[in-house]
């Protein structure tokens, strides 16, 4: 955090379920290649149970050989267009510099990341995507003529916090092996472990909210409250003690979302400036 007066807060965002409604893949590409949702994600759970695969590689795979079947031409181009069909959660598009403003306003530095199992490719293609400071998320690897061939990164629910230690040590890409695990003075990692906001939707979050209320940041269990059981999931976590805070998937100005997020973030700074006076 250090080299700078103010504390770094930083707020780290799954995205599907998390930001926007379902999943990034099912706004265009899955209808693209002639599928619905159930059908594409029932091949993909399908081939991961019957290879005994990652989960993430497969669903990968199942994009590549689907894009092929009805020769779709899959380049980063194709990928940002499909992002950019995105449908967000009331108020995520003018949450980021709400929030950055409010954390001005309390004497503090807001920085946004992405922690996403889910496609760069896409993520990029987001009218949101500027609002970033790093996004970590699964990609592809291309061919000399542009086109997806492999894939180059596959972030899955353990690997994500991974992420969590490059936050903290001011690393913002994926393939540096060699810095994440150099030892490092706790006061020249870049952002304090307790200064970190996780948000999360559901199970597949649990190791970076466990992770990050373990290691004195904050956890919050996101849910769609259009959703019958997504309170429940939620709730369920709390109850278990994986994460500090639930909250319904409505980011606009005044809800319950904004004012929890405020109150930590003054709670991180009055944290910081006692820490200061007891030194």
């Amino acid at each position: 955090m250090k080299n700078s007066d103010k504390p770094i807060v930083a707020l780290i965002y799954d995205f599907d379920g998390t930001l926007a409604p379902g999943n990034m893949q099912e706004y265009s590409f899955i209808k693209a290649i002639g599928k619905t949702a159930d059908e594409f994600w029932a091949e993909s759970h399908r081939m991961a149970d019957t290879q005994d695969a990652d989960g993430i590689l497969i669903y990968m795979l199942l994009m590549l050989d689907e894009a092929r079947k009805k020769n779709i031409s899959l380049t980063k181009e194709s990928f940002m267009k499909f992002g950019r069909d995105v449908n967000f959660f009331p108020g995520v598009e003018s949450w980021f510099k709400r929030i950055k403003d409010i954390g001005k306003q309390e004497g503090v530095v807001v920085e946004h990341y992405i922690n996403s199992s889910g496609l760069l490719e896409i993520l990029e293609g987001m009218k949101i995507a500027k609002e970033f400071k790093a996004i970590f998320a699964s990609s592809f690897y291309y061919s000399k003529k542009g086109n997806a061939i492999w894939p180059a990164a596959a972030v899955n629910y353990t690997n994500k916090t991974q992420f969590l230690f490059k936050i903290n040590k001011g690393i913002l890409n994926i393939h540096d092996s060699e810095k994440i695990n150099e030892s490092m003075p706790e006061e020249d990692k870049r952002v304090a472990f307790p200064n970190m906001i996780y948000f999360g939707d559901g199970e597949t979050d649990v190791p970076c909210m466990k992770l990050t209320k373990q290691l004195g940041g904050t956890s919050i269990a996101v849910y769609n409250s259009g959703i019958y059981n997504k309170k429940i999931i939620a709730q369920e976590l709390l109850d278990q003690q994986r994460v500090n805070y639930i909250c319904p998937a409505d980011y606009r100005q005044g809800k319950k979302m904004e004012t929890l997020v405020k109150t930590i973030i003054r709670k991180i700074k009055a944290d910081d400036d006692l820490s200061k006076i007891s030194l």
